[in-house]
This record gives structure tokens, C-alpha cells and sequence, in this order.
């Protein structure tokens, strides 16, 4: 592929896979596909285990995250002169908001993480129900 002499141009309403050649279009999410009598998607149950491992490690990055931002938010000023003073002042602040807001996310990725273990549940119990009902069918052909 050649390297283009010019440099990109943003153009309102462009459509890149259009541009970029791509005709195919996708059909779905990345895990799943559309359902079609309503909005929503339908997972297997590999894809929920995914989907929990993901949200569990995005809220364990998080905490990490959180725990590195205490030192922002108790920062001193490096000396005692009035503009070093309001200058930790403000950066105690912007830390007491970035703690805030990480704090927000860990509870939203762990709620995420919940609600597909909820769905996990729910599948695990179809699956026991199906194979219940499988299992009373007499066997061979009738």
C-alpha cells in the first residue's frame, strides 16, 4: 500500500470504510448478534464469562488507579510561598475529583460485572431446565 503525499483531511459526512474501501459491513456487536424483536443482544455463554473477566478486570485497573491517585490528592506544596501553596491547593482538588470520579467507575465496571453473572445464572438455569425436559424424552425413533 502506498503512503499517501498528503496528509489527511478531515471532510464532514465522510465515511471512512468507504473511502478506505471496506464494503463489508458488520452484522453485530463484537459479542453478539442483534436480536431481532427488539433492542438488545443474545450471548452464549462463553462470551458472558468474557464479558464478567473483562468488567472485573477493567474495575481491578481502577482500584489501581485510585490507589495511585491518593498521592495527588494529598500533594504539599514544595515550598512556602504563597503561589506553591495555592498551586497543591488546586492539585489536592483536581485529586479529590479524580478519586471521585475512578470511585464511580469501579462501582459501575463491578455492577456490569454482576449483571452477567446474574445473566450466567440465568442461563446456567435454562440449561439445566432444557436438559431436564431432553432427558424425560423416551429415547430412539417413535
Amino acid at each position: 500500500m502506498a503512503v499517501p503525499d498528503q496528509p489527511p483531511v478531515y471532510e464532514p459526512g465522510i465515511s471512512w470504510n468507504d473511502a478506505l474501501g471496506i464494503t463489508a459491513r458488520p452484522t453485530g456487536g463484537s459479542y453478539g448478534t442483534p436480536v431481532s424483536e427488539g433492542s438488545g443482544f443474545k450471548y452464549d455463554e462463553a462470551t458472558l464469562h468474557e464479558l464478567v473477566t473483562e468488567w472485573t478486570g477493567l474495575a481491578k485497573e481502577y482500584v489501581f488507579d485510585l490507589n495511585e491517585a491518593r498521592a495527588i490528592a494529598v500533594a504539599q506544596p514544595p515550598g512556602r510561598e504563597y503561589a506553591s501553596g495555592g498551586n497543591a491547593e488546586v492539585t489536592r482538588k483536581s485529586g479529590a475529583a479524580l478519586e471521585e470520579a475512578l470511585r464511580h467507575r469501579i462501582a459501575y465496571c463491578k455492577s456490569m460485572a454482576s449483571k452477567y453473572l446474574t445473566a450466567l445464572g440465568k442461563y446456567a438455569t435454562a440449561e439445566d431446565h432444557a436438559r431436564t425436559v431432553i432427558n424425560q424424552l423416551p429415547e430412539g425413533i417413535a
